[in-house]
């Protein structure tokens, strides 16, 4: 028996053409798998923009809307992209507010708040340091910022080296402070209110220490920071992160061809007439200037500060300053008037309502060493970030023209 044969279909056209209209479906892109952990939220620095002068704001960044269109297709992946190296230093043995933000350098800047990060240029390492979040002992880590011609993974050893150089990480601080405690009740009590641990003396580069502790005499935080970035501005500029243009610090050559009027415009005020001399007078030391700096580190504090104080602007307090850290004169005393209430009020009480003079400072600085030993410098840097008031630079935010957002505090150093 034969079926029955079923009407044909109509062509697949035809059909489609009789079907009523619909609208259009678009189809949806399969969700973007998570991203993987990472140790800080914050997004990642913008590419370079050119700026008119280093060390100032770029004001020619498009609105928030179109820089998001201009993000790449790949943005979400250059977040898990960034890579923190962990550093031989807990919480304990460095804390950075006690440490980056307090006098002893004027070139870092507070790239974040949560977590707290701080970036600058360490050589031509463009770096940032924060605190590992996961981590129970607070473990210092950083990040090494490429500069886009290779990959910042090559220079991590370098890096690493460099800044286990400059943050004097041999040197087992909390060590030291229980020797300072013990010795001290005063120590004691500061180290405790400051949380026990943590403000480092640093092992900076002489040059660049020498430079800013010539714009520090007699100034202000707020100044300070403005002319020191202003000097950075003169070396090969490394990047940007989070709004701030950042620069190797100059060598001695690049900041002797930088003339006197120049820096007077730029608001160095007397202060211009030393930054130029010095330069020209490192240039003529025999070796250069890096070397002779260098050769310091090998000799004895009585001598050093007598050879610093040989160039244009430096005196023995400056010069102390450069000795304890950039020198490896680790005993060295600069004697400002915060040390010098320190030492009126606990360890000389006689010299109370006696005016400060060189030779009361040498007096001082003895002082300081009789109680806390070789490594007194370290000590009166913690009883120094004891006297600042409610801790001001420690508080201070600094905007990316590099001046201070609050009063600024007074300094003598």
């Amino acid at each position: 028996m034969r079926l029955p044969l079923l009407p044909r279909s109509p062509p697949l056209a035809a059909a489609v053409a009789a079907m009523p209209p619909r609208r259009r479906r678009v189809a949806r892109s399969p969700p973007l798998p998570p991203s993987p952990p990472k140790l800080s939220s914050t997004p990642p620095p913008a590419p370079p923009l050119e700026a008119s002068k280093p060390g100032t704001p770029d004001h020619d960044d498009p609105p928030h809307s179109a820089r998001r269109r201009l993000l790449p297709p790949a943005a979400v992946a250059v977040v898990a992209q960034e890579e923190w190296h962990p550093l031989p230093l807990s919480a304990a043995d460095l804390s950075l507010p006690l440490t980056l933000p307090t006098g002893q350098t004027f070139l870092w800047r507070r790239t974040s708040l949560s977590p707290l990060r701080f970036t600058s240029a360490v050589g031509p390492h463009l770096v940032s340091l924060s605190h590992l979040p996961d981590a129970e002992d607070g473990r210092l880590a950083f990040l090494l910022h490429s500069d886009g011609a290779c990959p910042a993974s090559s220079s991590v050893p370098a890096a690493r080296a460099a800044l286990c150089d400059y943050l004097n990480a041999a040197v087992p601080l909390a060590d030291l402070w229980r020797q300072f405690a013990a010795a001290d009740e005063r120590f004691a009590e500061v180290a405790a209110r400051l949380g026990g641990g943590g403000a480092r003396v640093l092992r900076q580069d002489p040059v660049e220490c020498v430079f800013q502790f010539l714009c520090s005499s007699n100034n202000n935080i707020k100044r300070i920071e403005k002319m020191v970035w202003t000097l950075a501005g003169y070396g090969e500029r490394l990047g940007v992160v989070g709004g701030f243009v950042f620069h190797q610090f100059p060598t001695i050559e690049q900041l002797a061809r930088v003339s006197e009027q120049e820096l007077r415009e730029a608001g160095f005020g007397y202060r211009a007439k030393y930054i130029v001399g010095t330069a020209k007078e490192l240039q003529a030391k025999p070796g250069g200037g890096e070397k002779w700096l260098a050769s310091l580190r090998e000799k004895e504090l009585p001598e050093v500060i007598e050879a610093l104080c040989t160039l244009p602007g430096v005196g023995p307090k400056v010069a102390a300053c450069i000795a304890l850290f950039s020198l490896d004169q680790n005993h060295a005393i600069p004697v400002d008037t915060h040390v010098w209430k320190v030492a009126t009020q606990y360890l000389l009480p006689e010299l109370a309502g006696k005016s400060l003079t060189p030779k009361l400072s040498v007096v001082v600085a003895d002082a300081f060493v009789t109680r806390f030993g070789s490594y007194a410098g370290w000590a009166q840097n913690v009883l120094f970030i004891g006297q600042l008031p409610s801790q001001k630079v420690v508080a201070a935010e600094v905007t990316s023209d590099g001046l201070t957002t609050k009063s600024p505090t007074k300094r003598k150093r």
